[in-house]
């Protein structure tokens, strides 16, 4: 653990010099460093604080490759601060690559919090990242802005000034990020990592035979709850090149997506694999459903389905025939643009645990409606492989090793690590 840390603290000198130099000075109180990047259009100082700036307002245009004067004359803020977050993420790559800072730590209302968001998406995973917002945790931010490790906190009492309640945002803030910076342990990789996208056990557990049995091959499995944000991030991660296979076994978040639920991953979700070439095994667990706030009333359009309430936040309805045909041909054209070995799993007897016959959720009409449109959809070189078996069988992840230790064999996937 690191005696010290340096902080990149990122705001608008020109409205908020007073909460940035709070902040600055709490990390400082707490042993570490903080240096101020200003990405402000307007131009000065507001009043009451000293600031010092380690990076001007001038040099983050300069690092988009313009002026502070051409961007101040745009006439449009938004405009604006997306130039300014382009030279703002070209700057902190920089100071990052030279080894000057430890974690980022952002504050703003829906403009900096707009910034802020593009440059924690380019800062590496295992570098803290903290913003501080008047809009954490909203649904104005999409999923596909998130990164991976991002942590937020609502600027409550925030706007304008400080003030007691801003303080004590502010201080949680510059201890949470500084701590963070002190404590984490950077992800090395010493065995070759696997995704595996699921759900928790009570609704799916192939997890639960398949991450020791990679284990066991010498790779490190990495799963990931696909809930809306945990698809997000296994997104990210596979764009990043982090993981030399995918087990994408739980698709509720396209479901979720084509119906308008708020539990998705974004238009994104099963495109990074194909469209980097990372070898992926798919299976439609869990996607015949669609997840709605059990704490809300239940859309009108889904009035009279089949339901199952999960928890006192999240439940679900049973999709129909005619739904689970168009989602089928959604996933199918994913995976038919797919650029690497892609195989697909078509579990015949069922794809969650509430599915089983005498669940609340079985409908053997519908998934035999879902599992005939998957074979007439999907075409080569997609790996179709029809299983009499329920997605919850160890049967199902010994299949899907037989595909991995075949691709491991013919060379399409990095050998695991020896121990």
């Amino acid at each position: 653990m690191p005696e010290s840390a340096t902080v990149l603290l990122v705001g608008t000198a020109d409205t908020k010099s007073a909460e940035l130099q709070f902040m600055q000075q709490c990390i400082r109180e707490q042993g570490g460093q903080a240096i101020v990047m200003d990405v402000g259009v307007l131009g000065g100082v507001a009043p009451g604080a000293p600031l010092e700036l380690a990076v001007t307002r001038e040099r983050v245009a300069q690092a988009a490759g313009t002026t502070i004067q051409a961007i101040a004359q745009l006439g449009d803020e938004n405009a604006a601060m997306q130039a300014m977050a382009k030279g703002a993420v070209a700057v902190a790559l920089e100071l990052y690559r030279d080894g000057k800072i430890d974690a980022l730590l952002a504050l703003g209302g829906t403009m900096g919090t707009d910034l802020a968001l593009d440059l924690a998406s380019a800062l590496p995973l295992g570098m803290p990242k903290f913003i501080v917002s008047t809009v954490a945790f909203s649904h104005l931010i999409p999923p596909n802005r998130l990164a991976p490790d991002l942590m937020m906190i609502l600027w409550a009492g925030g706007l304008y000034g400080l003030n007691t309640i801003c303080q004590s945002i502010l201080s949680q803030a510059a201890g949470a990020v500084l701590g963070a910076s002190k404590a984490v342990v950077s992800p090395k990789v010493s065995r070759p990592r696997v995704a595996i996208g699921s759900l928790g056990k009570s609704c799916l557990n192939y997890m639960t035979w398949l991450s020791p049995e990679l284990e066991k091959r010498g790779y490190e499995p990495v799963v990931f709850h696909c809930t809306g944000m945990g698809g997000q991030a296994m997104e990210a991660l596979i764009e990043q090149r982090a993981f030399v296979a995918v087990f994408d076994f739980a698709l509720a978040e396209l479901s979720n997506w084509l119906h308008g639920s708020v539990v998705h991953a974004g238009a994104e979700r099963l495109l990074s694999a194909g469209r980097r070439a990372v070898p992926q095994l798919v299976a439609p667990g869990a996607s015949d459903m669609v997840d709605v706030q059990d704490w809300a009333p239940l859309p009108a359009k889904f009035a009279g389905r089949s339901y199952h309430a999960h928890n006192r936040l999240i439940g679900s309805v049973l999709t129909t025939a005619q739904e689970r045909r168009t989602l089928a041909r959604m996933i199918a054209e994913r995976l038919n643009n797919a650029r690497g070995p892609t195989a697909f799993l078509l579990p015949r007897r069922g794809i969650h645990a509430w599915d089983l016959p005498g669940q609340p959720m079985h409908d053997a009409f519908a998934h035999g409606a879902f599992a005939n449109e998957f074979r007439e959809s999907l075409r080569d070189p997609v790996q179709l492989i029809d299983l009499d078996l329920h997605i919850n069988d160890r049967e199902f992840v010994d299949a899907a090793l037989r595909v991995f230790d075949g691709w491991v064999a013919k060379g399409l996937v990095t050998a695991g690590a020896q121990s």
